[in-house]
């Protein structure tokens, strides 16, 4: 690797904050969040939207309760100009919402972008322009003072245009490539379109500063932004914004540490679509917020319907493990993980009782799961997913959420057994039912089928006196009628199996009533030393009794077809 070709970015650019402050505040309230889904986004798709998914995206990000939206670039193409015009002619805007278009600094193309707003009651005009030395040197072939020129006549014609505009035109101003333009330089451009535009507290300008290309850890662009959050002129009339891209994957990181060091705003898209690696992801940002207790101002409690408009609109995938909204970043293949869930949610819900709200009012603190899924529209099926990774806890979750059976500690171990030579030997995912199924075949079809069958019984109890047992065995091809006696029902059945040279000892046993399913049947699990073999069984029966019975013969057969 010829890591020799590469500069660090303290060569390539001067970091002038020495005395940063930013590390010791918090994040306890949301910037103002500016989805460029439809212009930035947009232009990296391989199939850019047409007006009708441009449409439905924007309807969705109105929905969502955004209340600035870039819309497009309108001397880009002529559908990005439609569209503009589109929402200027028609009732899609509501009247809390400013659109935002984007045009170089150039004059025609600024005519253009005038144009396209033209009847619209409100709008911000973004203006850009590389300023960064390669930019500068290979991209412009300008100098330094020519780049400079050129911003302020593009921003003075913007001015003259934006003068006979009958709505109410606010301005911005990018220096793209931002973190890697000199200091001073930047600055000395802000400050000089400040002026021009005649920036006040009741009308600021924007001035965003982008990442346009990552190119140091988080920690230097927050030093870049604090520099120019003490600096600008007139820093009451600006609202400093930021633009990450995400070409190192630490955009989030990148717009976190920006709103620490001053910025206001934050440019992005819903789940970081955009040029190369991407935009920042306005969902992660919003979403990680929330989980700190602020209020993200964005309504993200239908992530799904957010995600499926979303992978409509630019015809991407959002991919599985992708923060928050991923089919799998709320779910745990892990034991242990799975263990600690069931077990949190489970004292979620006693936590909930004792306070006496409903559990999705009641503090959140469940392991693995930073966020309740409920609060996205997600379901605890996805929370808890059975494979040859998985443990005791996930597998009798799942059973007693989907299925309300309550295996007893000692039977989870036995029953995780089987699913593991089941998910071993197939080496895929087990659904909640075929985990059912696997159960009901393991235990439960055992009660009444096997070397050992009871035919017919019956139970009596004298009061005071032993309980009788009497049935018909058939036992090895051959029929029994044999009866025995006991202080319970069980105790008499084992007394029975004896007179035929079956010994049984019950050692553990538990019952439970079912509440889901119909008939509120009962479920009994009987653990049970069978001629000397340890085994377990289940019964599932609308009678206790019966439900009791089958599992003491369950784990009969089980013990003597060697399935212990």
């Amino acid at each position: 690797m010829p890591h020799h070709r590469y500069r660090p970015v303290y060569e390539r650019v001067e970091v002038p904050l020495a005395d940063r402050s930013w590390p010791a505040r918090k994040l306890d309230r949301a910037p103002l969040w500016v989805p460029v889904d439809l212009r930035d986004g947009n232009q990296a798709l391989a199939e850019p939207m047409d007006t009708e998914r441009k449409r439905r995206m924007f309807d969705l990000l109105v929905t969502m309760g955004f209340k600035e939206i870039e819309v497009g670039y309108p001397s880009a193409s002529q559908t990005d100009f439609d569209f503009v015009r589109h929402l200027a002619t028609s009732d899609a805007l509501p009247d809390d919402v400013t659109i935002s278009v984007f045009t170089p600094a150039r004059g025609d193309l600024i005519d253009r972008t005038i144009a396209s707003i033209e009847g619209l009651p409100r709008a911000l005009v973004h203006l850009y322009t590389a300023t960064a030395p390669t930019w500068r040197e290979v991209v412009l072939r300008r100098s330094r003072a020519e780049v400079h020129g050129l911003i302020i006549e593009a921003a003075t014609h913007l001015l003259r245009r934006a003068d006979g505009h009958r709505g109410d035109v606010r301005f911005e101003f990018s220096p793209e490539v931002f973190n890697l333009t000199e200091p001073d330089f930047v600055l000395e451009v802000c400050d000089g379109v400040t002026e021009l535009w005649e920036a006040s507290p009741d009308r600021p300008v924007v001035h965003n500063l982008p990442a346009t290309v990552e190119i140091a850890t988080p920690n230097v662009y927050a030093d870049q932004i604090e520099y120019m959050d003490r600096h600008l002129a007139r820093r009451d009339s600006v609202i400093l914004s930021v633009h990450p891209h995400n070409d190192r994957g630490t955009g989030v990181a990148c717009a976190e540490l920006a709103v620490l060091a001053g910025a206001q705003r934050v440019e992005g898209c819903l789940f970081g679509n955009g040029e190369r690696t991407g935009n920042v992801d306005l969902a992660a940002l919003a979403l990680n917020l929330y989980v700190q207790g602020v209020n993200p101002m964005i309504d993200f409690s239908d992530i799904d319907t957010i995600r499926e408009v979303v992978e409509y609109c630019n015809r991407l995938p959002v991919h599985i493990r992708h923060p928050y909204v991923g089919d799998l970043v709320h779910t745990a293949f892990s034991g242990t993980h799975q263990d600690a869930i069931a077990k949190g949610l489970a004292r979620h819900a006693e936590q909930a009782a004792e306070l006496g709200v409903p559990a999705d009012q009641a503090p959140w603190n469940v392991p693995y799961l930073p966020i309740d899924p409920g609060d996205i529209g997600r379901t605890y099926e996805e929370v808890i997913r059975i494979n040859s990774q998985s443990g005791k806890g996930g597998i009798a979750h799942l059973l007693h959420t989907h299925h309300g059976l309550d295996l007893p500690q000692k039977l989870r171990v036995d029953f995780s057994r089987a699913v593991q030579r089941v998910t071993d030997t197939s080496g895929r995912e087990l659904t909640h039912q075929e985990l059912w199924e696997l159960f009901r075949s393991t235990y439960l079809r055992h009660g009444k089928s096997g070397p050992v069958r009871l035919l017919s019984w019956s139970t009596e109890a004298s009061e005071p006196g032993p309980h009788r047992f009497t049935c018909t065995i058939e036992a090895d091809g051959a029929e029994h009628e044999v009866r025995g006696d006991g202080n319970g029902p069980l105790a008499a059945l084992t007394d029975a199996l004896k007179t035929i040279g079956i010994v049984v000892d019950i050692l553990d046993y538990t019952e439970h009533a079912v509440t889901t399913g119909p008939d509120s049947p009962a479920t009994a699990y009987a653990e049970c030393l069978v001629d000397g073999v340890v085994c377990w069984g289940a019964g599932w029966d609308t009678s206790l009794l019966t439900a009791s019975v089958d599992a003491v013969m369950a784990a009969v057969n089980r013990a003597r077809s060697g399935l212990s």
